[in-house]
């Protein structure tokens, strides 16, 4: 790191990048009391209101500490650690999140963690969302089989998101049911409600109360790394997965669900944001000829992939697992089950990632 201060100009290299730092953008950051409240770490005053015209007067770097003096008097320390966090793009994005770990069906070992009672504040809460983080999902195992007890746990990280199904839902064989879900027959890999606005929830549990089947077998794929796959092998189908709408709609007695998106979302900087993929609802609009050739042409490879044992992994949840999973990275399924054997019984609910996010940062400050 180098930090060079010339003609009222601060200049730092970092990582092999140059970075200009404006007085405005440094005086919105300045600490103290008299800026930032001590108890919500939030500023006191209009940002908007510092003068345009702001210069540096002198700047001094000094054990990690970057000395500014302001040509209107005001000075201050900043810890070049955390201007140094701004500067790069990598960390200020993800933050304390972990590098995500794509994976097909060679992945060896599950993550997984051991339920403890009041573990929210624990490291092993914080070891269990790094896992989830990297992989997209985990198994927490030795969870009670209480009715709704996955209500009582799911709450201890962030407030359950609460949807037309209800608080919570059970996944069970059901007369006349409104999803496919209530029925014993195999479900294809899938991610939930896509129709939902602003977007489908971010991440699903499910509880497994019973089972006593010799079917009804979990399944996970992890979409961005059929993603990948695409983008490496075919890059036209990859374009056209990226860049067609697709509306998707949900429908009962009670209500109308719609919303648009990509089969694989990309955010700005050209990342994985989210994977839909709910064949039963979905609806591509009336394009041209040649764009739906190559449209239809790279969902079928999308499907295939999906669908290949070289991809998905597939297991048995046991009485007391509990299966946390990003819904806009992974897709679920299920495999075929007679009704008839016993009973099989998943309770699951929804929670978004701001929850997740928020708790993980917080517990990276006492753990990491």
């Amino acid at each position: 790191m180098d930090v060079q201060f010339q003609n009222n100009a601060l200049s730092v290299n970092y990582h092999n990048k140059s970075y200009q730092l404006h007085p405005v953008w440094l005086r919105e950051r300045l600490p103290g009391e008299e800026y930032f409240d001590v108890d919500t770490h939030q500023r006191l005053y209009e940002p908007s209101s510092i003068d345009l015209n702001l210069e540096i007067k002198a700047a001094t770097l000094s054990d990690h500490l970057l000395n500014i003096e302001f040509n209107d008097g005001v000075k201050g320390s900043y810890n070049m650690d955390d201007l140094l966090i701004e500067m790069d793009d990598e960390k200020n994005k993800r933050g304390p999140l972990p590098k995500r770990v794509l994976w097909n069906s060679s992945l060896g070992q599950f993550p997984e963690a051991q339920f403890e009672e009041g573990m929210s504040e624990k490291k092993s809460m914080y070891d269990l969302l790094i896992n989830f983080y990297k992989y997209g999902f985990v198994i927490i195992k030795n969870v009670p089989t209480e009715d709704k007890y996955l209500l009582k746990f799911v709450n201890s990280i962030g407030p359950v998101k609460n949807t037309n199904f209800g608080e919570y839902f059970d996944v069970m064989s059901k007369p006349n049911p409104n999803d496919l879900a209530y029925k014993p027959i195999a479900l294809p890999p899938h991610t939930d409600n896509p129709y939902r606005k602003p977007t489908a929830p971010g991440i699903q549990f499910l509880h497994c109360l019973q089972n006593e089947v010799s079917g009804g077998f979990s399944t996970l794929v992890d979409g961005f790394a059929v993603a990948e796959h695409i983008k490496k092998h075919d890059p036209e189908a990859f374009q056209s997965l990226t860049s067609t709408n697709l509306r998707y709609q949900f429908q009962d007695k009670d209500i109308i669900l719609e919303n648009w998106g990509e089969l694989i979302e990309l955010d700005n900087d050209g990342d994985y944001k989210q994977v839909r993929y709910s064949t039963r609802v979905d609806y591509v609009p009336p394009l041209d000829t040649e764009k739906l050739n190559t449209f239809y042409r790279s969902r079928k490879l999308l499907s295939e992939l999906y669908s290949a044992s070289d991809f998905e992994l597939k297991f048995k949840l046991q009485p007391g697992d509990i299966m946390m999973f990003d819904n806009h990275r992974l897709l679920h399924g299920r495999t075929a089950y007679d009704s008839n054997e016993g009973m099989r019984h998943l309770q699951g609910c929804y929670l978004e990632f701001d929850a997740t996010d928020g708790k993980l940062r917080h517990l990276a400050r006492k753990f990491k």
